[in-house]
């Protein structure tokens, strides 16, 4: 996605000057990803010349190529958090009709999805018809289609059931059922369309273009109304291959945007073409064909506010209290507790444990060694304490331990690249030529890249 926003970047915004700041900060930073202008270094051989360049990332969530340890990391706290039950799969999408209004208020109205969602589940999760019970989900927010067309959604990973009310019980689901999708649809239309009413009438909503003719309250009434007649989409389905590979799945769009660089085919002229999957035509795989400066513009639709969070936890995961909740559910469950530090033995622990003596030549009868074990095991619990003192210094020597030896590791790594055999001829190192640090702050100037010419 780079190298075509280096090439037809101008071209799109001399065709959309009026293109949001955000949205264009974010694009020259796409362009500028692993180019000099985010720095790197440059090393060329010292006997046949062949040169190495390597230059930083933007590390954008936007960007397509970067964000993959982040990905990573992401995914394995979420596993970590994973109850013992079957997990559903729930789609909550808007209807196209509400795009050109979203595009001119996002922050707003991708709140506003967030929170319908959310109460849609809350309510009716916690009627005593459907399940009487507190539900958790992980929300994540999509705004594309495979066709990079503007298709806000959200994708929420349910757990099959929830904490009773009162907290003392685990309310199970059935194993394919969790709540009626007729009325998921019509409970989350009822309470989007009555936040975005609400907004209207507090003046928090922008028109321009086609939504000009929305600021009049009669218009705005007519549209509202046949949204209200629309039948709003809510897909369920219990992820067929467990909860871990929905994550995985979900991962692939948490750290970037619409795209990913696999799905360029080429690129002729002014044209690119994109390979995406048709689900209407049984997810067969073909091939897009757009002009760059319209790829650029459907890129463009998805860029968020600057700072939205767009991976969020409701109900059970919520973050606040989120540990003690989840252990009520694993104790509940009959489930070992998941714990993200080593746990120090406890008193009971300890006196249960045998204590092996090794008998000297001069040692006392066994019965006075069952006697100095019994005493022993008394005075493990006395010293209990400073047990857990001792382990957090040498839980602190450790991390400062592990925090050294990654400097060491980094500076040899420096030293080691100073020193690299050129894979070229063989017999030449390869030196530093170039080297120049990420830019850092808000009126950093970058310096002109290196002429690499």
């Amino acid at each position: 996605m780079g190298l075509i926003l280096r090439h037809f970047l101008p071209a799109f915004l001399a065709h959309y000057p009026r293109t949001a700041p955000g949205v264009v900060r974010v694009l020259n930073a796409l362009a500028a990803c692993r180019t000099p202008a985010f720095g790197g270094h440059v090393a060329a051989c010292t006997q046949c010349g062949h040169t190495d360049y390597h230059y930083h990332s933007c590390g954008d969530r936007h960007c397509p190529g970067c964000g993959g340890s982040k990905r990573a990391a992401w995914l394995q706290r979420q596993q970590r958090d994973l109850l013992p039950v079957p997990y559903f799969h729930l789609v909550f999408t808007l209807p196209h009709e509400l795009s050109a209004l979203i595009l001119g208020n996002r922050k707003l109205m991708y709140d506003g999805l967030f929170a319908s969602s959310s109460q849609t589940l809350q309510t009716l999760g916690a009627d005593p018809k459907h399940l009487g019970a507190r539900l958790g989900a992980l929300m994540v927010l999509h705004t594309w289609g495979q066709q990079l067309q503007h298709h806000p959604h959200i994708h929420a990973v349910v757990p099959g059931g929830g904490l009773s009310l009162d907290g003392t019980t685990w309310v199970a689901s059935r194993g394919n059922y969790l709540l009626p999708v007729p009325v998921l649809g019509s409970l989350f239309r009822g309470k989007y369309l009555a936040g975005l009413r609400t907004a209207y009438d507090a003046g928090q909503l922008q028109f321009a273009g086609s939504t000009a003719g929305l600021a009049d309250p009669v218009v705005f009434q007519r549209w509202l109304s046949g949204l209200y007649a629309m039948n709003w989409v809510v897909y369920a389905k219990k992820p067929f291959a467990g909860p871990e590979v929905l994550l995985r799945y979900l991962t692939r769009y948490t750290h970037r945007v619409a795209l990913s660089n696999g799905r360029f085919v080429r690129v002729e002229g002014d044209r690119v073409t994109l390979s995406y999957k048709d689900y209407a035509d049984g997810c067969q795989r073909k091939e897009l064909t757009l002009e760059a400066v319209e790829l650029v513009r459907r890129f463009a639709l998805h860029i968020l506010p600057k700072g939205y969070v767009r991976v969020r936890q409701m109900g059970l995961l919520a973050h606040r209290d989120r540990t003690a909740r989840l252990q009520q559910c694993r104790k509940l469950l009959g489930a070992p507790a998941a714990s993200a530090e080593p746990s120090v033995p406890c008193a009971a622990s300890a006196a249960e444990t045998p204590i092996m003596t090794i008998p000297s030549p001069t040692s006392a009868p066994a019965a006075k060694d069952t006697t100095a074990a019994v005493s022993r095991n008394q005075a493990c619990g006395a010293d209990l304490q400073d047990n857990v003192s001792a382990a957090r210094m040498l839980m602190l020597i450790l991390a400062a331990t592990e925090t050294l030896a990654w400097i060491l590791a980094v500076l040899l790594a420096d030293e080691q690249r100073e020193r690299q055999r050129c894979t070229e001829c063989g017999r030449g190192w390869m030196a530093t030529i170039w080297e120049r640090a990420r830019p850092r702050g808000r009126r950093h100037k970058p310096a002109p890249p290196m002429d690499t010419s």
